[in-house]
């Protein structure tokens, strides 16, 4: 199974997280792609049977530059073929201010629903005021992660 992985952050956190996971996925006999500087011809081209959105959350709930063109991207064009694939969320924040945390998970969320991607985890939050292992902390959800996708 081919996964991509979708990443923002703003100061590496989420991309340690991401290219944690991705570790996490091959080793578990996944195919994945990750780069941050992925463009929406280079999922597409990859092929996705699902999809990780790993992101952070900046300012009042909004997601990092280096994600916002591709978000907008996908969103522009809602690829057809990627309704009905699993997927799922990592969000990063911190939970001091309140209403928007993991605002930017929380986005990718919305726009995993409006291409029909099916959720098979709740969103993961990862709190910064509480850790300091994010990398860790996601283990055991992502353990979860890889049984829902051979489900």
């Amino acid at each position: 199974m081919k996964v991509a992985i979708i990443s923002g952050s703003v100061y590496g956190t989420a991309e340690e997280v991401a290219r944690h996971a991705a570790n996490i996925l091959n080793a578990a006999g996944f195919e994945t792609l990750h780069n941050p500087r992925a463009s929406l011809a280079d999922i597409q081209a990859f092929a996705p049977h699902a999809l990780l959105a790993v992101t952070s959350t900046t300012g009042m709930g909004e997601l990092p530059d280096n994600l916002q063109p591709l978000y907008f991207s996908i969103r522009d064009q809602l690829p057809a073929q990627w309704r009905g694939l699993p997927g799922a969320v990592i969000g990063l924040g911190d939970a001091s201010y309140g209403d928007t945390f993991c605002g930017g998970g929380e986005l990718m969320r919305e726009l995993f629903g409006e291409l029909g991607i099916r959720e098979v985890l709740p969103m993961l939050r990862l709190d910064a005021s509480e850790s300091v292992t994010p990398e860790a902390d996601a283990e055991p959800w992502l353990a979860e992660l890889v049984s829902a996708l051979r489900g």
